[in-house]
């Protein structure tokens, strides 16, 4: 299923099929992509690096909650820091998919992908996950996104929003599967069987959309997967410190995670969330008072199958000498091993065979059980 808010969209897939689904997984993971590019140094900001101040003084946030000596939350993460608290919730920090061009094109097909080159595969790292753990399943989305792709052949279904779709008429769709050729009537059989299928739940505000999607992955006869998509991290002028572009739309990601909460109840135990991003952003304020494209972010964890709040990271420090390129935070954690982490959680797949069939890189450090340990 595909519903938007008027910043937000989200996507189901996993969803069992009779007579190929074998087992169900153990647990759901759920997807924020954030497209455009998070600033990690905004959203988890290393208070305890001296030069922090020094290389963007005018985006740094008055009040950031701290975590622990060195590392705090931007104020608009105030649930999340709830989380993390709480032990549910675990940071990675000044890490990346291994990509350093800096186009939002080819970084989100990437990040989506889970292929270093750009463009290069019709499948998603997500979808082959699913391939993996025989959980292909329905995509319940209008334009099938990218990530949750797999190489069995998926079908997908967009409810639609039209006059009198909500109520459309069977009849119909059977007239017109005996007035076309055996491929189309095909098609329109299989219409026929999604109108019987109620779809009555519009959105209005991303914590609808959020908790809708948390009650869907609580049944256990529905999705095992779920991705959103949050946009306008894009700020390349009048970024903000407390407040701004930036700002509002960490309040949104904030929203989510605590409408995913909500709405999972108890199958918040057995799901995990993580953000993706497609590159950070310059350490360096630019000419206009934003950031720009860079390098190392922040992906933030939250879920029942965390147990420890904490901040996992190889600081590699800000001064310019340790930068990416000298202007950007380096990346020094491959985050596809945080999302291999993830997999081998929910999924209960093998580390190897994820790394090599879903990330086609064998040699991908394993950090499940630092995260989930």
């Amino acid at each position: 299923m595909f519903l938007q808010t008027a910043s937000a969209s989200l996507a189901f897939a996993g969803v069992p099929l009779i007579g190929y689904t074998a087992d169900l997984p153990t647990g759901n993971i759920v997807v924020i992509l954030l497209e455009g590019g998070l600033d990690g140094l905004t959203a988890v900001p290393p208070i305890g690096d001296p030069s922090l101040e020094k290389q963007r003084k005018i985006l740094l946030s008055a009040s950031p909650i701290k975590l622990n000596p060195f590392f705090g939350l931007h104020p608009s993460l105030g649930g999340y820091a709830g989380m993390m608290a709480d032990g549910n919730a675990t940071v990675v920090h000044a890490t990346n998919f291994p990509y350093v061009q800096r186009s939002h094109f080819e970084g989100q097909n990437v990040m989506e992908s889970g292929n270093l080159q750009p463009f290069s595969d019709r499948t998603g790292w997500l979808g082959r996950a699913l391939d993996l753990a025989k959980m292909p399943g329905r995509a319940l989305s209008i334009d099938m996104p990218l990530i949750i792709r797999g190489g069995i052949e998926l079908d997908n279904y967009y409810p639609a929003s039209l006059r009198g779709s909500p109520d459309p008429e069977v009849g119909l769709a059977e007239l017109l599967m005996k007035e076309h050729s055996e491929v189309a009537a095909q098609s329109f059989q299989r219409i026929s069987e999604k109108y019987t299928v109620p779809q009555k739940f519009v959105a209005r505000d991303q914590v609808s959309l959020a908790k809708y999607a948390g009650q869907q992955l609580k049944n256990p006869n529905g999705p095992s997967a779920a991705v959103f998509r949050v946009a306008e991290f894009d700020t390349h002028a009048l970024q903000g410190s407390d407040d701004g572009q930036h700002s509002r739309q960490l309040t949104e990601l904030d929203d989510i995670f605590l409408g995913l909460k909500a709405g999972l109840k108890d199958a918040w135990e057995n799901t995990i969330i993580l953000t993706l991003t497609e590159f950070g952003r310059t350490v360096r304020v630019n000419g206009t008072e934003g950031t720009d494209h860079g390098y190392g972010s922040a992906g933030l964890l939250a879920g029942g199958m965390i147990r420890k709040g904490q901040v996992i990271t190889q600081w590699p420090g800000l001064k310019t000498k340790d930068l990416f390129e000298e202007r950007d935070l380096q990346s020094t954690i491959d985050y596809r091993s945080v999302c291999a982490a993830c997999i081998e959680k929910a999924y209960g797949l093998d580390h190897d065979q994820i790394a090599e069939r879903v990330f086609y890189e064998p040699n991908l450090p394993r950090l499940t059980d630092l995260i989930f340990g």
